[in-house]
């Protein structure tokens, strides 16, 4: 009885040693791994860091945590300040004598070019160039009409913001340095003060809360355009978007989409979950959506007849990259996937479209992907390939996303990946390294209305400072059923060669 019971004790035991044993070396593979990422080569070629995939900010695993220290409680009164900071708001500006100051003389409006001038008025907007800072003194004159007497003053130049003392150009060069330049608005009030202009960090952020609603029809236009084309690419990125409780923020996703005819937009939901791919897709696309791994796509392609569901082949290589230090073989695959690429590339610079495109594939890249799934396949017979071993893992994701990696080979315009969304995205990640987060959802709803058409922009070889300040003064007056006009890549076609200009260019 007692050798009985000494069996099975040892048999548990074998086995417990085993699955530690097991558990151990995956600790290691990925603790190669994550060493690979930050101190290896980043060479999209041989081993990948996902430039779309940053470090979580807020994620303890990843940033160290202070020692607690012992906490004192202080408790005192303060009296309400107005405006601490001494900075300009939206009814005045502060400014040194070191600011350029341009004069500007409004003149009368026409056919009382002979009334009486009794008095001059004058009205200061903050503008900025691309070189720095400029005070607009705007002097309109006080009128005497000649007949009545009556007194009456000419107003100053309509402005973007009614009441503001920001210039368009202003605010156009604060929208462009936060989202282009990643520079967080604080760091642009301190430039400021550097400058000799003392301006609230208040009037900035209200600067891009009231841009945001009139560049809003704009990207819903360019959405629009998106989402009727044939090929469609769709991802999504983390970002940290309005408060969860007293000193934390809730994570919400950004969900780009980009089209057939490089654009570009940002869409923005609370949550991952696939409600949100239902919300924006639905009724209002048909054709090839092509996207990660990420099942929720999956799903919801699996419902809807009129999209074909396409996978990228760069997301797939990353699973073989993981396996490189646990077997050889993987290797092989990433050689067997840069032939693929090699080929691709070659039918990509001879600009073969259509027809001739997809002739081409089925000719130079079929046969290869026959030969990977082949060797796939002959991989998945192996019996040394433990189930947590990460090429075991690698040719699960590629058996099950077979016909959806293939979807290329009959449709020219579909791309093998979506590394062209990737480097789309890319300000996201990039700007949440300066500004980390946004205070609430609303703010994140005016990066992805802004980010929309600045990316867009970028893409479509438009200077983003110019098309801004010609769009926010052309928006309150352009016709809504025209909208889709502004969006970027049909504003170099209209409106680029005589865009609307900023008082303080010459």
């Amino acid at each position: 009885m007692s050798n009985a019971i000494c069996a099975t004790e040892h048999a548990r035991i074998v086995a417990e040693n085993q699955a530690l044993h097991g558990e151990l070396k995956e600790l290691r593979r990925q603790l190669a791994w994550f060493k690979r990422q930050l101190f290896g080569e980043k060479s999209e070629r041989h081993q990948i860091l996902d430039p779309a995939v940053q470090a979580n900010l807020f994620d303890p695993a990843a940033t160290p945590v202070p020692e607690q220290q012992e906490r004192e409680k202080i408790t005192y009164t303060r009296r309400k300040g107005k405006n601490r900071d001494n900075a300009a708001n939206d009814t005045g500006l502060r400014f040194d004598d070191s600011v350029p100051r341009r004069v500007i003389e409004v003149p009368p409006p026409a056919g009382r070019e002979s009334d009486e001038v009794v008095a001059t008025r004058t009205t200061f907007r903050l503008a900025q160039r691309r070189t720095g800072y400029e005070i607009l003194e705007y002097r309109h004159p006080v009128l005497k009409e000649r007949s009545s007497g009556a007194l009456t003053s000419v107003p100053a130049p309509r402005n973007v913001f009614e009441g503001s003392v920001f210039d368009v150009s202003f605010a156009a060069g604060v929208l462009v340095d936060k989202f282009c330049y990643h520079l967080p608005l604080y760091r642009q009030a301190q430039r400021l003060s550097q400058a000799g202009i003392q301006v609230a960090r208040s009037s900035l952020t209200a600067v891009v809360a009231r841009a945001s609603p009139l560049l809003a029809p704009i990207a819903q236009a360019q959405l629009a355009h998106v989402l009727s084309g044939g090929v469609l690419a769709m991802d999504e990125t983390p970002i940290k978007a309005g408060r969860k409780g007293p000193g934390k923020m809730h994570q919400g996703y950004f969900w780009p989409l980009y089209g057939e005819s490089d654009e570009i937009c940002f869409t923005f939901s609370p949550s991952r979950g696939g409600a949100h791919i239902e919300r924006t897709l639905a009724g209002r696309f048909h054709g090839v959506l092509l996207t990660d791994g990420y099942a929720a796509y999956e799903r919801y392609a699996a419902g809807q007849p009129q999209i074909i569901h396409a996978q990228c082949w760069s997301h797939m290589r990353r699973q073989f990259e993981r396996a490189l230090d646990s077997d050889p073989a993987a290797r092989e695959a990433l050689e067997q996937i840069a032939a693929l690429y090699d080929r691709e590339q070659s039918i990509r610079a001879r600009g073969l479209h259509g027809e001739d495109k997809r002739q081409a594939r089925q000719e130079q890249c079929a046969a290869l992907v026959r030969d990977f799934w082949q060797w796939c396949d002959a991989q998945l017979q192996r019996m040394d390939l433990e189930p947590r071993h990460p090429l075991l893992k690698a040719l699960g994701y590629v058996r099950e996303r077979q016909s959806a990696l293939a979807v290329f080979l009959e449709h020219p315009d579909v791309p093998i990946d979506t590394n062209h969304l990737e480097r789309g995205l890319r300000p996201i990640p990039m700007g949440r390294r300066n500004w980390l987060f946004c205070w609430s959802e609303v703010g994140a709803e005016h990066v992805a209305t802004i980010q929309t058409l600045l990316v867009t922009c970028r893409l479509q070889g438009v200077d983003p400072t110019t098309y801004l300040i010609d769009v926010l003064q052309r928006v309150g007056m352009h016709p809504a059923a025209r909208v889709e006009e502004l969006t970027p890549r049909c504003w170099k076609t209209r409106f680029a060669d005589a865009p609307l200009r900023s008082d303080v260019e010459p």
